[in-house]
């Protein structure tokens, strides 16, 4: 876990989700704007596109919506889409949360990979969903050294061609407390709402 985070053990237990040397200035300032998309966008995204990548976070579990995930992966498998999962090894509140919850809702083992299997396949994949995952996404892990997680190995999903971010709220931060940076990118749409209603509106319109 700790070679996850990219942090001793004695700052990961003492320190939190910051860094072992506290930070030398203020973290960059947002620029841009946010675009709210919709479960439309989504799914004509996911029609077009061939390789697709789902990087599910503890949103996703504290809204309980594996179950339509795992549908929705499946119905475009069955399109003859690339579909894959993105787990990073401290998403949710504990490691391999996520993994059991995809097996929970019997998501094939084949269809799941680790960060470090899929991380240099972003910028060849055409659609990226992120569900319910904040700072195991944030751009601010690789830019911004003044931020509280700088240094963290995360999942580069705003490299994909498009990327859609599903939030129950703007502003809601992750469990470092800061804004995920990928929000104000030109490619990232952020859907809002429940993650539950959210999935379920998906999988009924593929």
């Amino acid at each position: 876990m700790c070679q996850a985070m990219g942090r001793s053990i004695t700052a990961v237990i003492f320190g939190g989700a910051g860094t072992s040397v506290a930070p030398a200035g203020e973290a960059a300032v947002m620029e841009g704007e946010i675009t709210i998309g919709n479960v439309d966008n989504m799914v004509q995204s996911l029609l077009d596109a061939q390789n697709i990548m789902i990087v599910p976070g503890y949103g996703l579990a504290v809204a309980q919506a594996q179950f339509a995930v795992a549908d929705i992966a499946k119905k475009l498998k069955a399109m003859g889409k690339n579909v894959r999962f993105g787990i990073h090894p401290v998403a949710g509140r504990m490691p391999g949360q996520l993994n059991v919850l995809l097996a929970e809702a019997s998501v094939p083992y084949d269809m799941v990979f680790e960060m470090d299997e899929v991380n240099e396949d972003f910028d060849k994949t055409d659609v990226t969903i992120v569900i319910g995952a904040s700072d195991t996404v944030s751009s601010a892990a690789e830019d911004d050294p003044n931020c509280s997680i700088y240094g963290m190995p995360v999942l580069r999903v705003w490299k994909s061609k498009v990327v859609y971010v599903s939030k129950r709220t703007i502003g809601n931060t992750g469990y470092a407390g800061m804004e995920n940076p990928i929000l104000y990118k030109d490619n990232v749409e952020v859907v809002l709402g429940d993650a539950y209603e959210t999935c379920e509106a998906l999988k009924s319109a593929l």
